[in-house]
């Protein structure tokens, strides 16, 4: 299990000013809607030159199948080391992606977006109709006959989306909050055990992070209990 730290402060010194702190850590680094575009394409190519740590530039890409598939090899061009979309853009989009990005030397993983973790079986369910469990399966199966690299859930539904897909299928679990911190805007949350149980491949970890009084010490409390 792999930790991604999210950089989502309020601007972009702040952002550095983390990554800075936390550069000898083994981790990833999540650059969020916000961060991009606020900092845009030069945001990443100053962390690459700050720290090697791989980068997950998460936009969760969503449109017609030759606007994402444009837009993904985009993302890839910036050589960051992973990126997403939505599943319920589809099959022929997501097979587009993967097929223009097959023609790069390398390209990054790709995961799809599930059910996003803000959401409740309540909401879920009046905006698409369905059960969210199973709607997060059915988003899984497609995402893995379609040739992405797994899936962005929350740790509830990681263990079932390897369950029906493949064990090596890859689960990136938002919503983490490690020693179990407030919850925020988030529905979904779950501490380290959980993920663990889950058999998450990366946790996504943000404000318990960022906000703490020693970002560094919470990262490697962090790494030493995964």
């Amino acid at each position: 299990m792999k930790l991604c730290v999210a950089l989502d402060l309020e601007n972009k010194e702040r952002c550095l000013e983390l990554v800075k702190k936390l550069k000898d850590l083994d981790i990833w680094l999540k650059i969020g809607l916000r961060a991009y575009i606020r900092d845009g394409f030069k945001f990443v190519e100053e962390l690459k030159k700050l720290s090697t740590q791989p980068l997950f530039l998460d936009l969760k890409i969503y449109d017609i199948p030759n606007t994402m598939s444009d837009a993904c090899e985009e993302c890839a061009k910036l050589g960051v080391d992973m990126i997403n979309l939505h599943a319920s853009a589809g099959k022929k989009a997501m097979q587009s992606v993967m097929q223009r990005l097959a023609k790069m030397q390398k390209r990054p993983l790709v995961l799809g977006v599930s059910a996003l973790t803000s959401f409740d079986e309540e909401e879920f369910y009046s905006i698409y109709r369905q059960d969210l469990q199973k709607a997060v399966i059915n988003f899984s199966k497609l995402a893995y006959e379609s040739g992405l690299d797994g899936m962005v859930c929350s740790v509830f539904e990681s263990l079932l989306i390897k369950q029906n897909t493949s064990e090596n299928f890859l689960t990136l679990t938002p919503a983490i909050r490690p020693f179990k911190e407030e919850a925020n805007d988030q529905k979904r949350v779950a501490n380290l055990q959980s993920a663990k149980e889950n058999k998450s491949d990366f946790i996504v970890v943000g404000r318990p992070i960022y906000e703490a009084l020693n970002p560094k010490e919470v990262c490697e409390k962090i790494l030493r209990n995964l």
